[in-house]
């Protein structure tokens, strides 16, 4: 029997505020602000993606995300992409979400990145309240900007760093990978580090598994958001196992990037045998046309049966940042997830 991956309770950790955002509401928006959106955003949907392991189709997929991003205009847009992401969650069987948000591509239309920032937790707090899915927040810094301006995100995150919904609960580093030294940005992580963050930066999709070797040398993550090029070295796999960081596994993102050619080229099995916890994630649904029970039901097409999806969610919610309480209860959950049906008299067997 295969259970219905909706039904089982998970916890979502890699997800883009702009990427979250459903393609009717970046069209509403659109409209609503008189932005003149591209075909890939109208009716060529979803976007046939370049591979983005090279400079152009990097461009191009940084262009869409750019004019999906100039259609959030103020606060009350702002407040619907949270609300949304969290009802759209919530329908996917998600107990937790960590939204990851950069305030500065927000700022101008609010008054500074404090009041940004403050608008997306107000918002998670709000959505949290109803009881059905708890909203954590992570700030993430960009790598094409400078390491100064993460340090700044990483001090206002530390202002609003707890442990509930409606907190900032991780600190990332997003954009592309070929930009920066991870290096130049340990300090900012520092910062993240000594107010209790989780430190959750990208690595290891656009470069190899020496990005995530980099990562995992100097910033000492929590979480690294895709990874799955560690693969490609042996002494790097052992070391993020060893390590016992999570990997945010996206790979819907994977293949629609071009990072693998094909969804089985996806090396989820390979990292889990590993011993390496996965947390899978749908990262920018907006752009890739998949959310997260579809990243899921492509754990299932790799060979994961029930009890192997039951892992993985228990290992985004083990991963997560969720209240201790919210942890237990979904992975109780979790655990009549993977019971067998009753068996009632109507669906008793027939006997011959």
């Amino acid at each position: 029997m295969t259970r219905p991956v909706e039904d089982l309770p998970k916890a979502h950790l890699h997800l883009h505020f702009t990427g979250s955002m459903r393609i009717a509401t970046v069209r509403e928006l659109a409209a609503a602000h008189g932005i003149r959106l591209p075909d890939a955003l109208l009716t060529d949907w979803p976007p046939r993606l370049a591979r983005a392991t090279d400079e152009r189709g990097w461009f191009r997929f940084q262009r869409l995300y750019d004019a999906a991003r100039a259609c959030v205009r103020g606060e009350e847009d702002m407040r619907r992409i949270v609300r949304e992401a969290a009802e759209d969650d919530l329908a996917e069987g998600s107990r937790w979400l960590e939204l990851q948000v950069d305030p500065t591509s927000y700022a101008p239309f609010v008054g500074g990145i404090t009041p940004a920032l403050e608008i997306v937790l107000d918002e998670a707090r709000r959505v949290s309240a109803a009881g059905c899915i708890g909203v954590g927040i992570v700030v993430a810094a960009s790598r094409m900007r400078h390491p100064l301006e993460a340090r700044t995100l990483a001090r206002l995150a530390a202002r609003y760093a707890g442990e509930e919904a409606g907190d900032v609960v991780g600190f990332g580093l997003s954009n592309d990978e070929r930009r920066g030294l991870v290096s130049d940005f340990a300090p900012a992580f520092a910062i993240a580090r000594r107010a209790g963050l989780a430190l959750v930066p990208h690595g290891g999709e656009l470069l190899g598994a020496q990005s995530v070797m980099e990562t995992l040398e100097h910033i000492d993550p929590d979480r690294i958001g895709h990874g799955v090029r560690c693969v490609e070295d042996p002494q790097v796999l052992d070391a993020v196992a060893e390590a016992g960081v999570t990997l945010e596994v996206c790979p819907g993102s994977n293949v629609a990037l071009g990072v693998y050619a094909q969804p089985h080229e996806v090396p989820l099995r390979a990292i889990v045998e590993a011993g390496i916890p996965v947390a899978l994630g749908a990262d920018d649904p907006l752009l890739f046309g998949s959310r997260l029970t579809a990243q899921y039901a492509a754990a299932r097409d790799l060979g994961f049966d029930d009890r192997g999806l039951a892992g993985l969610a228990r290992a985004s919610l083990q991963g997560s940042r969720m209240p201790s309480r919210l942890r237990k209860a979904a992975l109780a959950d979790l655990e009549l997830w993977l019971q067998p049906a009753a068996v009632t008299p109507d669906t008793q067997p027939i006997r011959t």
